[in-house]
């Protein structure tokens, strides 16, 4: 079996725990407003891989990457789950960390048995909630989040870990009551490990207009850290306040 694929990185430090060989799938069905992965939306780009060929290139490397493991990323992994699901088997019969980083744009709660094979062999979910609201969600990516909290609330009753992962984009995600709602649903994941919450920056640009793309989010300045410790701070308010009435 082969997949589809855009690149891959030797030394990942932030996709997932310790350095980390990284899989860029290719192929996307959102389109957030500040993807920093624009080509990687195109499902009949990039090139063929088999699974082999891919852990071949990670064991050149595996002597930097034995706190690590292998991170799935993209565009979007789960939209190739049968190859995943043979890239992470081969991993894990190797003894390597999988790791599965997903906006789960493509889980459909009624059709899930092929990203469920994958899910096996899936030691971390790295989910990326882009807004808590339905229909923020939609102008913001396309698409409304229904499936992605099915996802979110399908992998805490098989009791996989996850890290959340949260873009504040001024304007756009960064409202109080919305990051308290979220919070407030991030208390309901009883695998959660781990809170992201990622400053938005503007460093695609010159990707965009080197493929020719009109760049959605021009006018909007980057997050301040500042910014970005107060959101974090609102999510974990939320996720106390969550916490306390399940008590």
């Amino acid at each position: 079996m082969t997949g589809r694929i855009h690149s891959t990185e030797s030394f990942g430090t932030v996709d997932g725990p310790g350095v980390r060989f990284v899989v860029f799938f290719q192929g996307c069905p959102l389109r957030c407003r500040y993807c920093h992965n624009p080509d990687t939306w195109d499902f009949s780009g990039g090139r063929e891989i088999t699974a082999e060929e891919l852990m071949k290139e990670y064991d050149s490397y595996k002597e930097f990457l034995k706190s690590g493991g292998i991170t799935a990323t993209g565009g979007e992994p789960l939209a190739q789950p049968e190859f995943l699901a043979e890239l992470f088997s081969l991993a894990k019969s190797m003894g390597v960390h999988t790791c599965l980083d997903t906006s789960a744009g493509v889980y459909d709660p009624q059709h899930h048995d092929k990203i469920d094979e994958a899910l096996k062999f899936t030691d971390l979910v790295m989910l990326d909630i882009k807004h808590i609201d339905n229909g923020c969600h939609r102008e913001l990516t396309g698409m409304g989040n229904s499936h992605i909290l099915a996802f979110a609330e399908h992998i805490r009753d098989l009791g996989i870990p996850v890290w959340i992962r949260h873009v504040v984009v001024p304007g756009i995600t960064d409202k109080e009551e919305d990051l308290f709602a979220l919070g407030e649903y991030l208390s309901t994941l009883s695998n959660l490990k781990a809170l992201d919450v990622l400053p938005y920056h503007d460093m695609a640009k010159p990707k965009y207009a080197e493929l020719g793309l009109e760049y959605p989010l021009s006018d909007t300045p980057p997050l301040t850290k500042e910014e970005a410790i107060r959101a974090r701070d609102i999510i974990m308010s939320g996720i106390k306040a969550g916490l306390r009435r399940q008590k």
